[in-house]
């Protein structure tokens, strides 16, 4: 169970039909959770949903209107079925040109490689009216961010090369600093007199996690907030549960 705080919040939404049939592992949602979490946006939501265009649309638009920031991964390469950028467009309900920046950085490169810039490439070029690119150190190919959202690619490299650039945007405002105390009970038996200490702090995210290590029933009870004292604090509190 998770006592929700009111820190920066955000959603994460891993787009791909090779991620929910199981051919391809999603690695990204863990490393943007972490990196997250260093500059204090909690994730309060992972997603995963296919490639259909009606999913990631009502997606986008239902949590970037429940949380403060919303990242997406995958659908933005040159296959017929990377299809984010344009329900991004028809999520902000705005057109979908080929940026003229992004289309020299991709034409510098595929020259360089002796490739040609044909329409396909060129589809990732397009971005919606109103966003910013989120530059590609690796394949030049950009993501992009429209107004709370951030479009990022799918492959684990490129999409952590983008995170990186993200989190210079999104600047290191707080550090989150996280507490866990064991408290050998069921959850069940604690449950009570921890929502107690959680309302006593609402601000606080306190989180309890379950475990069994052989006869033993238990609970891991995990504190974060920026406030080390604070963490302390409470921490004194739920000593006393065990």
């Amino acid at each position: 169970m998770m006592y929700q705080s009111s820190l920066r919040t955000s959603g994460i939404i891993i787009i791909g039909n090779e991620i929910l049939s199981g051919r391809t592992q999603d690695l990204n949602s863990r490393y943007l959770a972490q990196r997250l979490l260093s500059i204090g946006i909690i994730v309060n939501e992972i997603r995963t949903i296919p490639d259909s265009k009606d999913q990631i649309i009502d997606s986008v638009n239902e949590l970037r209107n429940k949380y403060t920031f919303v990242f997406t991964s995958g659908g933005i390469g040159p296959t017929h079925d990377d299809i984010t950028a344009e329900c991004i467009a028809s999520a902000f309900d705005v057109d979908l040109p080929v940026n003229k920046e992004a289309k020299i950085l991709l034409k510098n490169y595929y020259i360089e490689k002796n490739i040609k810039l044909n329409n396909s490439r060129l589809r990732m070029a397009r971005i919606p009216k109103g966003a910013v690119m989120i530059p590609n150190p690796i394949s030049v190919a950009p993501g992009f961010q429209i107004k709370n959202v951030f479009v990022l690619a799918g492959v684990p490299n490129i999409f952590q090369a983008m995170v990186e650039n993200i989190i210079k945007i999104l600047e290191v405002e707080i550090s989150i600093k996280s507490k866990t105390i064991t408290v050998n009970k069921a959850e069940g038996d604690i449950a009570e007199k921890l929502s107690i200490i959680a309302s006593n702090y609402p601000n606080v995210s306190i989180g309890s996690y379950p475990f069994e290590n052989g006869l033993i029933k238990g609970t891991n009870i995990v504190i974060s907030h920026h406030d080390e004292k604070l963490i302390k604090e409470i921490a004194k509190f739920t000593e006393k549960l065990k």
